[in-house]
């Protein structure tokens, strides 16, 4: 019970601060998707997808699977604070790699994206998706 506790529950204290977290979540959501997750699947339009750089030398394939699912699927896993915890690991590892590999040499302010998002991800990795989330209700029904 002990790990799924540590996966599912959060509980910030008080409403205040869970619907504080809910209204981080989503508008960070919102952010994630749209500014680095549509631009990474536009297909067909006049747009050409972003390049997806590989610093990791990971198959080609693998290497935009997974920077396509941690910038367009994620968001909605953190949105809904389902596998809250879970669902930001792929998203904190290409933040992370973009910050410490890719941008190890350029200047503050192009490093800061990465930066901000990995200590986002972070933060909601730490404390959790609150109260307002599928992760409580699951940890209520899986305690019951």
């Amino acid at each position: 019970m002990e790990i799924l506790q540590k996966l599912f529950y959060t509980d910030l204290g008080n409403t205040t601060n869970n619907i504080a977290i809910l209204i981080f979540r989503v508008l960070f959501a919102w952010e994630l998707l749209t500014v680095h997750g549509l631009k990474k699947i536009q297909r067909g339009t006049q747009a050409e997808p972003e390049h997806i750089p590989n610093p990791l030398q990971l198959p080609e394939k693998l290497n935009a699977a997974v920077a396509q699912f941690a910038d367009t699927i994620v968001p909605f896993f953190i949105a809904l604070g389902l596998f809250g915890r879970l669902a930001l690991l792929p998203t904190i590892g290409v933040t992370a790699v973009g910050y410490f590999v890719v941008h190890r040499h350029d200047s503050r302010e192009v490093r800061d994206i990465p930066f901000m998002y990995t200590l986002c991800l972070l933060l909601l990795l730490l404390i959790g998706p609150g109260t307002y989330s599928i992760d409580h209700y699951i940890y209520q029904l899986l305690t019951k």
